[in-house]
Protein backbone atom coordinates (compact mmCIF):
# COMPACT_ATOMS: atom_id res chain seq x y z
CA UNK A 1 0.00 0.00 0.00
CA UNK A 2 2.41 2.76 0.82
CA UNK A 3 5.50 1.44 -0.27
CA UNK A 4 6.87 4.57 -2.39
CA UNK A 5 10.51 5.32 -2.74
CA UNK A 6 11.97 8.74 -3.37
CA UNK A 7 12.50 8.12 -6.07
CA UNK A 8 9.00 7.13 -7.33
CA UNK A 9 7.69 10.35 -5.30
CA UNK A 10 10.10 12.50 -7.20
CA UNK A 11 8.96 11.44 -10.67
CA UNK A 12 5.33 11.57 -9.05
CA UNK A 13 5.68 15.50 -8.57
CA UNK A 14 7.54 16.07 -11.64
CA UNK A 15 4.66 14.17 -13.50
CA UNK A 16 2.53 16.36 -11.98
CA UNK A 17 4.02 19.41 -12.67
CA UNK A 18 3.30 18.57 -16.29
CA UNK A 19 0.31 17.41 -16.02
CA UNK A 20 0.33 13.95 -16.48
CA UNK A 21 -1.66 13.26 -13.34
CA UNK A 22 -3.53 10.32 -14.37
CA UNK A 23 -0.08 8.47 -14.50
CA UNK A 24 0.41 10.26 -10.79
CA UNK A 25 -2.69 8.38 -9.68
CA UNK A 26 -2.03 5.33 -11.02
CA UNK A 27 1.07 4.96 -9.49
CA UNK A 28 -0.15 6.21 -6.32
CA UNK A 29 -2.56 3.84 -6.08
CA UNK A 30 0.31 0.79 -7.07
CA UNK A 31 2.31 2.04 -4.09
CA UNK A 32 -0.78 1.93 -1.80
CA UNK A 33 -1.43 -1.46 -2.72
CA UNK A 34 1.61 -2.34 -1.73
CA UNK A 35 1.94 -1.92 1.70
CA UNK A 36 1.73 -4.24 4.32
CA UNK A 37 3.08 -4.84 7.59
CA UNK A 38 6.71 -4.75 6.56
CA UNK A 39 5.81 -2.13 3.77
CA UNK A 40 9.09 -3.74 0.96
CA UNK A 41 7.46 -7.01 0.35
CA UNK A 42 -35.22 2.06 14.31
CA UNK A 43 -33.71 2.84 11.01
CA UNK A 44 -33.40 6.73 10.04
CA UNK A 45 -32.38 7.75 6.69
CA UNK A 46 -28.56 8.17 6.16
CA UNK A 47 -28.12 12.18 5.28
CA UNK A 48 -24.42 12.75 6.23
CA UNK A 49 -23.23 14.29 3.19
CA UNK A 50 -20.58 16.80 1.30
CA UNK A 51 -21.19 19.69 0.18
CA UNK A 52 -20.69 20.13 -3.73
CA UNK A 53 -17.42 22.05 -4.72
CA UNK A 54 -13.71 22.23 -3.89
CA UNK A 55 -13.31 19.47 -1.97
CA UNK A 56 -13.04 20.07 2.15
CA UNK A 57 -9.65 20.32 3.75
CA UNK A 58 -10.24 20.08 6.97
CA UNK A 59 -11.02 17.52 9.48
CA UNK A 60 -13.19 18.82 11.50
CA UNK A 61 -15.34 20.05 8.81
CA UNK A 62 -15.67 16.50 7.72
CA UNK A 63 -16.77 15.21 10.85
CA UNK A 64 -19.33 17.81 11.07
CA UNK A 65 -20.58 17.14 7.80
CA UNK A 66 -20.27 13.35 8.75
CA UNK A 67 -23.07 13.27 11.20
CA UNK A 68 -26.02 11.50 10.10
CA UNK A 69 -28.60 14.31 10.72
CA UNK A 70 -31.03 15.44 8.27
CA UNK A 71 -32.00 18.86 9.24
CA UNK A 72 -30.83 21.61 6.13
CA UNK A 73 -31.03 25.03 7.95
CA UNK A 74 -28.32 24.02 10.65
CA UNK A 75 -26.44 22.46 7.41
CA UNK A 76 -26.95 26.23 5.94
CA UNK A 77 -24.83 27.46 9.00
CA UNK A 78 -22.41 25.42 8.87
CA UNK A 79 -21.70 25.54 4.80
CA UNK A 80 -21.77 29.33 5.21
CA UNK A 81 -20.16 29.34 8.04
CA UNK A 82 -17.26 26.82 7.06
CA UNK A 83 -16.45 29.16 3.73
CA UNK A 84 -15.49 32.00 5.25
CA UNK A 85 -12.31 30.88 5.59
CA UNK A 86 -11.85 30.36 1.70
CA UNK A 87 -13.39 33.68 1.36
CA UNK A 88 -10.32 34.91 3.75
CA UNK A 89 -7.30 33.42 2.27
CA UNK A 90 -8.59 35.45 -0.75
CA UNK A 91 -9.12 38.48 1.22
CA UNK A 92 -12.98 38.69 -0.10
CA UNK A 93 -14.35 40.56 2.74
CA UNK A 94 -17.80 41.45 0.92
CA UNK A 95 -18.45 37.61 0.62
CA UNK A 96 -17.56 37.36 4.67
CA UNK A 97 -20.33 39.89 5.43
CA UNK A 98 -22.49 37.57 2.77
CA UNK A 99 -21.46 34.48 4.38
CA UNK A 100 -22.50 35.98 7.78
CA UNK A 101 -25.46 37.61 6.75
CA UNK A 102 -26.72 33.97 5.47
CA UNK A 103 -26.10 31.91 9.15
CA UNK A 104 -27.82 34.91 10.55
CA UNK A 105 -31.10 34.95 8.26
CA UNK A 106 -31.21 30.98 8.89
CA UNK A 107 -31.12 31.64 12.68
CA UNK A 108 -34.10 34.26 12.65
CA UNK A 109 -36.06 32.41 9.60
CA UNK A 110 -36.01 28.91 10.92
CA UNK A 111 -35.41 28.51 14.51
CA UNK A 112 -38.55 26.33 14.29
CA UNK A 113 -37.08 23.95 12.08
CA UNK A 114 -33.61 23.54 13.95
CA UNK A 115 -35.59 22.96 17.02
CA UNK A 116 -37.79 20.32 14.96
CA UNK A 117 -34.92 17.74 15.08
CA UNK A 118 -34.04 18.12 18.58
CA UNK A 119 -36.06 15.68 21.12
CA UNK A 120 -38.23 17.51 23.53
CA UNK A 121 -35.99 16.74 26.53
CA UNK A 122 -33.39 18.58 24.38
CA UNK A 123 -35.34 21.35 23.15
CA UNK A 124 -34.06 23.88 26.43
CA UNK A 125 -30.10 23.39 25.39
CA UNK A 126 -31.10 23.81 22.22
CA UNK A 127 -32.31 27.09 22.53
CA UNK A 128 -29.80 27.89 24.35
CA UNK A 129 -27.05 27.05 21.36
CA UNK A 130 -29.33 28.81 19.57
CA UNK A 131 -29.25 32.24 21.64
CA UNK A 132 -25.44 31.54 21.80
CA UNK A 133 -24.93 31.64 17.97
CA UNK A 134 -26.85 34.50 17.45
CA UNK A 135 -25.08 36.67 19.95
CA UNK A 136 -21.97 35.48 17.95
CA UNK A 137 -22.76 36.22 14.97
CA UNK A 138 -23.16 39.63 16.14
CA UNK A 139 -19.84 39.27 17.41
CA UNK A 140 -18.27 37.83 14.13
CA UNK A 141 -20.27 40.45 11.82
CA UNK A 142 -18.28 43.31 14.39
CA UNK A 143 -15.05 41.72 13.57
CA UNK A 144 -15.56 41.16 10.04
CA UNK A 145 -16.77 45.36 9.51
CA UNK A 146 -13.17 46.43 11.32
CA UNK A 147 -11.95 43.59 8.71
CA UNK A 148 -9.40 41.68 11.82
CA UNK A 149 -9.13 38.51 9.95
CA UNK A 150 -7.53 36.70 13.02
CA UNK A 151 -10.59 37.62 15.03
CA UNK A 152 -12.94 37.02 12.28
CA UNK A 153 -11.51 32.89 12.26
CA UNK A 154 -11.49 33.28 15.86
CA UNK A 155 -15.07 33.68 16.21
CA UNK A 156 -15.97 31.27 13.09
CA UNK A 157 -14.26 28.52 14.90
CA UNK A 158 -16.13 29.25 18.29
CA UNK A 159 -19.69 29.73 16.09
CA UNK A 160 -18.71 26.03 14.23
CA UNK A 161 -18.19 24.55 18.16
CA UNK A 162 -21.84 24.99 18.75
CA UNK A 163 -23.01 24.46 15.47
CA UNK A 164 -21.36 20.95 15.75
CA UNK A 165 -23.55 20.77 19.81
CA UNK A 166 -26.65 21.67 17.95
CA UNK A 167 -26.14 18.70 15.63
CA UNK A 168 -24.77 16.37 18.54
CA UNK A 169 -28.48 17.23 19.64
CA UNK A 170 -29.95 16.19 16.76
CA UNK A 171 -28.92 12.59 16.82
CA UNK A 172 -31.55 9.85 17.77
CA UNK A 173 -29.76 6.23 18.50
CA UNK A 174 -27.17 4.74 16.00
CA UNK A 175 -28.47 4.54 12.50
CA UNK A 176 -27.99 1.05 11.27
CA UNK A 177 -26.68 -2.69 12.67
CA UNK A 178 -23.68 -4.01 11.51
CA UNK A 179 -23.61 -7.60 9.44
CA UNK A 180 -24.06 -10.39 11.98
CA UNK A 181 -20.61 -11.84 10.55
CA UNK A 182 -19.13 -9.31 12.25
CA UNK A 183 -21.41 -9.51 15.53
CA UNK A 184 -18.39 -10.53 17.52
CA UNK A 185 -15.85 -7.35 17.00
CA UNK A 186 -15.70 -4.47 18.92
CA UNK A 187 -18.11 -1.58 17.67
CA UNK A 188 -18.11 2.11 18.24
CA UNK A 189 -21.59 3.46 18.36
CA UNK A 190 -20.78 7.27 18.16
CA UNK A 191 -17.73 8.92 18.52
CA UNK A 192 -14.70 8.73 20.23
CA UNK A 193 -11.78 11.00 21.26
CA UNK A 194 -8.34 9.59 21.55
CA UNK A 195 -5.03 11.91 23.23
CA UNK A 196 -2.41 10.20 21.99
CA UNK A 197 1.11 11.22 23.52
CA UNK A 198 3.78 10.76 21.44
CA UNK A 199 8.07 11.57 21.84
CA UNK A 200 7.87 14.35 19.93
CA UNK A 201 4.53 15.62 21.42
CA UNK A 202 0.32 15.19 21.63
CA UNK A 203 -2.11 14.21 19.30
CA UNK A 204 -5.67 14.57 19.17
CA UNK A 205 -7.80 12.25 17.04
CA UNK A 206 -11.65 11.78 16.40
CA UNK A 207 -12.55 8.26 15.50
CA UNK A 208 -16.19 8.10 13.68
CA UNK A 209 -18.29 5.04 14.82
CA UNK A 210 -21.40 6.67 12.75
CA UNK A 211 -19.36 6.17 9.76
CA UNK A 212 -16.84 3.12 10.46
CA UNK A 213 -18.03 1.22 13.29
CA UNK A 214 -16.16 -1.71 13.21
CA UNK A 215 -13.08 -0.15 12.67
CA UNK A 216 -13.37 2.43 15.34
CA UNK A 217 -14.67 0.07 17.77
CA UNK A 218 -11.98 -1.99 17.05
CA UNK A 219 -9.25 0.81 17.48
CA UNK A 220 -11.32 2.21 20.67
CA UNK A 221 -10.37 -1.60 22.20
CA UNK A 222 -7.06 -1.57 21.70
CA UNK A 223 -6.78 1.96 22.77
CA UNK A 224 -8.58 0.53 26.14
CA UNK A 225 -6.03 -2.46 26.22
CA UNK A 226 -3.23 -0.40 26.13
CA UNK A 227 -2.04 -2.09 22.76
CA UNK A 228 -0.65 0.73 20.90
CA UNK A 229 1.32 1.89 24.26
CA UNK A 230 4.89 2.00 23.31
CA UNK A 231 4.70 1.12 20.08
CA UNK A 232 7.05 2.57 17.24
CA UNK A 233 6.07 4.68 13.64
CA UNK A 234 7.51 1.94 10.94
CA UNK A 235 7.01 3.63 8.20
CA UNK A 236 7.37 7.20 7.38
CA UNK A 237 7.48 8.62 4.06
CA UNK A 238 7.35 12.67 3.67
CA UNK A 239 4.07 14.57 2.39
CA UNK A 240 2.70 11.23 2.32
CA UNK A 241 2.04 8.35 5.61
CA UNK A 242 3.05 7.24 8.52
CA UNK A 243 2.31 3.92 10.50
CA UNK A 244 2.18 2.77 13.17
CA UNK A 245 -0.13 -0.06 14.90
CA UNK A 246 2.84 -3.12 14.32
CA UNK A 247 3.40 -5.40 17.80
CA UNK A 248 6.58 -6.68 19.54
CA UNK A 249 7.46 -10.20 17.86
CA UNK A 250 6.47 -12.05 14.77
CA UNK A 251 2.68 -11.48 15.26
CA UNK A 252 1.69 -8.85 12.42
CA UNK A 253 -1.52 -7.54 14.28
CA UNK A 254 -3.53 -7.82 17.57
CA UNK A 255 -4.36 -11.62 19.01
CA UNK A 256 -7.16 -11.80 21.12
CA UNK A 257 -6.40 -12.59 24.42
CA UNK A 258 -9.44 -14.63 25.11
CA UNK A 259 -9.67 -16.90 21.11
CA UNK A 260 -6.29 -16.95 21.06
CA UNK A 261 -6.69 -16.09 17.20
CA UNK A 262 -5.43 -12.56 14.97
CA UNK A 263 -8.72 -10.28 14.89
CA UNK A 264 -9.61 -9.47 11.39
CA UNK A 265 -10.95 -6.30 10.92
CA UNK A 266 -13.42 -5.88 7.70
CA UNK A 267 -13.10 -3.36 4.91
CA UNK A 268 -15.85 -0.72 5.79
CA UNK A 269 -16.49 2.50 3.34
CA UNK A 270 -19.60 4.28 3.83
CA UNK A 271 -20.85 5.68 0.55
CA UNK A 272 -22.28 9.36 0.72
CA UNK A 273 -25.97 8.75 0.38
CA UNK A 274 -26.32 5.32 1.63
CA UNK A 275 -27.68 4.61 4.62
CA UNK A 276 -24.98 1.88 6.06
CA UNK A 277 -21.10 0.91 5.55
CA UNK A 278 -20.05 -1.26 2.47
CA UNK A 279 -18.02 -3.86 4.07
CA UNK A 280 -15.53 -6.59 2.52
CA UNK A 281 -15.26 -4.37 -0.95
CA UNK A 282 -13.45 -1.82 -2.46
CA UNK A 283 -15.77 0.98 -4.35
CA UNK A 284 -13.79 -0.61 -7.48
CA UNK A 285 -14.81 -3.82 -7.44
CA UNK A 286 -18.47 -3.14 -7.10
CA UNK A 287 -18.17 -0.24 -10.04
CA UNK A 288 -19.04 2.53 -7.26
CA UNK A 289 -15.67 4.11 -8.08
CA UNK A 290 -16.69 7.28 -9.03
CA UNK A 291 -18.90 8.23 -5.56
CA UNK A 292 -17.62 9.44 -3.08
CA UNK A 293 -17.08 7.82 1.00
CA UNK A 294 -18.22 10.08 3.81
CA UNK A 295 -15.16 10.31 5.06
CA UNK A 296 -12.20 10.98 2.40
CA UNK A 297 -9.04 11.11 2.61
CA UNK A 298 -8.68 14.74 1.92
CA UNK A 299 -7.30 15.95 5.18
CA UNK A 300 -4.17 16.36 6.48
CA UNK A 301 -4.06 13.44 9.86
CA UNK A 302 -6.93 11.49 8.16
CA UNK A 303 -6.66 8.21 9.99
CA UNK A 304 -7.18 4.92 8.12
CA UNK A 305 -6.43 1.42 8.45
CA UNK A 306 -3.88 -0.70 6.79
CA UNK A 307 -4.37 -3.99 5.21
CA UNK A 308 -2.64 -6.46 3.03
CA UNK A 309 -2.84 -5.74 -0.51
CA UNK A 310 -5.02 -8.94 -1.45
CA UNK A 311 -6.84 -8.94 1.80
CA UNK A 312 -9.72 -6.73 1.86
CA UNK A 313 -10.92 -8.12 5.58
CA UNK A 314 -7.35 -8.37 6.62
CA UNK A 315 -6.60 -5.30 9.00
CA UNK A 316 -6.26 -5.21 12.61
CA UNK A 317 -4.04 -3.51 14.64
CA UNK A 318 -1.78 -1.12 12.17
CA UNK A 319 -2.87 1.88 10.74
CA UNK A 320 -1.67 4.85 9.18
CA UNK A 321 -2.41 8.97 9.31
CA UNK A 322 -2.32 10.51 5.82
CA UNK A 323 -0.29 13.02 5.39
CA UNK A 324 -2.15 15.19 2.72
CA UNK A 325 -0.06 17.16 0.56
CA UNK A 326 -1.86 19.15 -2.60
CA UNK A 327 0.82 18.74 -4.90
CA UNK A 328 1.45 14.55 -4.75
CA UNK A 329 -2.32 13.67 -3.27
CA UNK A 330 -5.08 16.15 -4.49
CA UNK A 331 -7.78 16.26 -2.06
CA UNK A 332 -10.93 14.44 -4.26
CA UNK A 333 -8.62 13.24 -7.02
CA UNK A 334 -6.95 10.25 -5.31
CA UNK A 335 -7.35 6.46 -5.55
CA UNK A 336 -7.44 5.82 -1.66
CA UNK A 337 -10.56 6.77 -1.59
CA UNK A 338 -13.08 3.55 -1.58
CA UNK A 339 -9.73 1.45 -1.18
CA UNK A 340 -9.32 1.95 2.29
CA UNK A 341 -11.29 2.33 5.48
CA UNK A 342 -11.21 5.55 6.78
CA UNK A 343 -12.07 6.50 10.64
CA UNK A 344 -11.05 9.60 11.76
CA UNK A 345 -9.30 12.47 11.71
CA UNK A 346 -6.44 14.31 13.93
CA UNK A 347 -8.50 17.45 15.00
CA UNK A 348 -5.76 19.04 17.16
CA UNK A 349 -1.76 18.29 17.31
CA UNK A 350 -0.80 18.39 13.70
CA UNK A 351 2.27 20.13 14.09
CA UNK A 352 3.79 17.43 16.09
CA UNK A 353 2.28 14.89 13.15
CA UNK A 354 4.90 16.86 11.04
CA UNK A 355 7.52 15.78 13.09
CA UNK A 356 6.80 12.53 14.11
CA UNK A 357 8.85 9.53 11.51
CA UNK A 358 9.97 6.18 11.42
CA UNK A 359 11.64 4.95 14.76
CA UNK A 360 9.41 7.39 17.10
CA UNK A 361 6.87 6.07 19.54
CA UNK A 362 3.72 6.25 20.85
CA UNK A 363 3.78 6.71 25.16
CA UNK A 364 0.64 6.03 25.34
CA UNK A 365 -2.81 6.66 23.99
CA UNK A 366 -5.78 7.28 25.93
CA UNK A 367 -10.21 7.31 25.48
CA UNK A 368 -10.64 10.86 26.86
CA UNK A 369 -14.41 11.02 25.78
CA UNK A 370 -17.07 8.37 23.83
CA UNK A 371 -15.94 5.58 25.54
CA UNK A 372 -19.67 5.13 26.81
CA UNK A 373 -20.06 4.38 23.01
CA UNK A 374 -17.59 1.41 22.48
CA UNK A 375 -19.68 -1.93 22.51
CA UNK A 376 -17.96 -4.81 23.64
CA UNK A 377 -19.16 -8.36 22.10
CA UNK A 378 -20.67 -10.61 24.19
CA UNK A 379 -18.49 -13.75 25.42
Amino acid sequence: MLNLHNSVINTCKRLLKTGILALLLFTLSVGLSAAWWDFGGSTTTRESRLPQGDPITDGKALLRYALPIDNEPVRKIQRSLEDIANRLRAKRWSSVSSDIAAASRVLNISKSQLLASVSESKQSEAEAIIEQLNRGIINIREVAEAKDGEQVLEQRAQLLVLVGQLEKLMLEGFPFEVPSEFASLPQLKGRATIEMETEKGSLTLVVDGYSAPITAGNFVDLVQRGFYDGLEFIRSEQSYVLQTGDPPGPEVGFIDPGSGEYRSIPLEILVKGDQEPIYSFTLEEIGRFREQPVLPFSAYGTVAMARPESENDGGSSQFFFFLFQPELTPAGVNLLDGRYTVFGYVVEGKKVLEKLGKGDKIISAKVVAGLENLVEPEA
